[in-house]
């Protein structure tokens, strides 16, 4: 008489989440980091009214790096739908990927606030540029832990989405990880240079979608 078996029960701290909840606690830590961001432009409180026109002049650079970061949150955090779009479950590795891009975007606030203050020395320019290189590079590690884990991917996956969210990805990390050292010989140099991500990621992205799919 044989013995019933039983599926052994998955209780990995991905499957034990889920997607679904992991991008919603995301989806806070996001918000959050923005809202820090507003947080730092200020105006000291003790104004003579005819000091405020000087006192908004010199927060154009808080209000800059805010701009700057915003727009960089807000890539990733689009970047980040799209991939968890395509996410069916989640593995370890995902997951730890996953929380280390949360650990970089919560901190955010420190290297935008360093930009603000000191954008034009080596140091500020090169920890915001690394920054921003990590959390590129974290996304572009866990999509291509999707292409190349296609259990993990919703059925109707196309790889061929994958593959160019990779190499767009790796624009990103490209531009500003080249953007480091550049700094050192130029921050201002160094922040122009990471205009470049955005006609290299439309051109990389226009050449590999008119490629024809491989049969």
């Amino acid at each position: 008489m044989s013995t019933p078996t039983h599926e052994r029960e998955d209780e990995s701290p991905g499957a034990i989440i889920g997607p679904d909840r992991l991008l919603a606690f995301g989806d806070a830590v996001f918000a959050i980091a923005i809202t820090l961001l507003a947080l730092d432009i200020t105006v000291p409180g003790d104004l003579e009214a005819g000091d405020l026109g000087t006192a908004l002049h010199r927060a154009l650079s808080d209000i800059g790096a805010y701009l700057l970061s915003f727009v960089v949150i807000g890539v990733l955090w689009l970047s980040q739908h799209t991939l968890f779009h395509r996410v069916a479950r989640l593995d370890s590795c995902l997951l730890y990927l996953y929380l280390a891009l949360l650990a970089v975007i919560a901190a955010l606030p420190f290297p935008t606030r360093l930009i603000s203050e000191y954008s034009d020395t080596a140091a500020a320019t090169a920890v915001y540029a690394g920054s921003i290189a990590a959390a590129s590079g974290l996304i572009t590690a866990m999509t291509l832990r999707l292409l190349l884990r296609p259990a993990l991917a919703t059925p109707g996956t196309v790889p061929r989405r994958l593959r160019i969210a990779v190499y767009e990805g790796l624009v990103m990390v490209t531009v500003f990880a080249v953007s480091v050292p550049l700094a050192f010989a130029s921050p201002k140099v160094a922040q122009y240079w990471w205009l470049a991500a955005i006609p290299a990621r439309a051109w990389l992205s226009h050449r590999v979608r008119s490629v024809p799919p491989r049969a």
